[in-house]
């Protein structure tokens, strides 16, 4: 098996690490790429699209031909993560400040997000999360997290801290709001892997 991060910008190396863990933990053969270029994309059975800045990884997704393959490869099932600004990239709608940096979204998803919804990076927190078919809490790290506004079609809630929903599946994607890599916890990158 073969998984890619998603290194056009944000934070990729703490997601490959994750990945290579939860492999190791899973008892699999295989290895994690750094996917940059449409050939690398190919080569991979699973995607994460990390955190960063969702304006620019949108741009250069579509700069370097990423953006329509990714669409592709969903279509056909690949599975696809997207944590914090991928999170804000899978959605088919976004909120005022997607539209007025003009971000264009993968539009993956059946859902609405709001960018930023948790404050500013001094606003970080970390918090317990109930995670559908998960035994015990996973530790959710937030930092400066979207929030899944609104669902419809197949898209499904996977969990939520307090009213908001941060985290949603639908078919062969995953999306959080947080980030997963910084937890120390590997069940969500063992999930993506047991997807493939």
């Amino acid at each position: 098996m073969k998984a890619g991060v998603i290194a056009v910008q944000g934070a990729a190396p703490e997601h490959v690490q994750a990945l290579e863990a939860a492999l190791a933990d899973l008892g699999r053969k295989g290895s994690v790429i750094t996917v940059r270029r449409p050939a690398d994309l190919e080569q991979v059975s699973c995607a994460v699209i990390p955190g960063g800045e969702s304006t620019t990884i949108s741009k250069l997704l579509l700069r370097s031909g990423l953006h329509e393959l990714v669409r592709e490869r969903a279509a056909e099932g690949m599975p696809i993560m997207g944590t914090c600004a991928g999170c804000v990239l899978l959605a088919k709608e976004g909120d005022g400040e997607v539209d007025r940096t003009a971000t264009k979204l993968l539009g993956l998803m059946d859902m609405a997000v709001d960018r930023n919804a948790f404050g500013r990076q001094r606003e970080s927190f970390e918090a317990p999360l109930d995670i559908e078919g998960m035994d015990g809490p996973f530790p959710g790290v937030f930092i400066r997290g979207p929030v899944i506004r609104r669902m419809w079609g197949s898209c499904k809630i996977m969990a939520r801290h307090g009213d908001r929903t941060v985290m949603a599946r639908q078919e062969n994607m995953l999306a959080l709001s947080f980030h997963p890599e910084l937890s120390g916890d590997l069940r969500v990158h063992r999930a993506l892997l047991e997807m493939v």
